[in-house]
């Protein structure tokens, strides 16, 4: 018996696993939302939102436009535009220089950047212990 031709044999599977694509959401500039947002994808925010935003597992990107008056969760958030509320994220907050926040800052990594304007305040929570600082003025960090 004579093996079966190659174009009909078992289909060899790939050695290494491709990653399935993560999805975003959009919010656009000209969006206002007051309520809650809750997502299981990342989302990037770049009009206005009043309420509450909810992305565990994701990343949260708050554009250089955007106003924000909400408490955020998020795996990451990243901060380019105007935050006031608490944010607190899972694994890591990047305020980039642009950003602006007023409220309480919580996360196991934060990182500041030249410029970034904080008031409130700030606590890095890690497996060990909890650093907490905090400002009555507003803030600029250099790091």
């Amino acid at each position: 018996m004579t093996p079966p031709p190659p174009s009909l044999a078992t289909p060899v599977k790939p050695a290494i696993p491709i990653p399935e694509p993560r999805s975003e959401a959009l919010i656009g500039k000209s969006v206002v939302i007051n309520g809650t947002v809750i997502g299981s994808e990342d989302l990037t925010i770049n009009g206005t939102v009043e309420g509450r935003i909810e992305l565990k597992g994701h990343h949260l990107t708050i554009g250089a436009g955007a106003t924000i008056k909400a408490a955020l969760l998020a795996r990451i958030v990243t901060i380019h535009g105007v935050v006031t509320g608490d944010v607190v994220a899972t694994e890591k907050i990047v305020i980039k220089e642009t950003g602006q926040v007023e409220g309480e800052i919580s996360g196991p990594r934060i990182a500041i950047s030249d410029g970034a304007t904080i008031r409130g305040r700030i606590e890095v929570q890690t497996s060990r212990h909890t650093s907490t600082a905090s400002a009555e003025q507003p803030l600029a960090v250099a790091v």
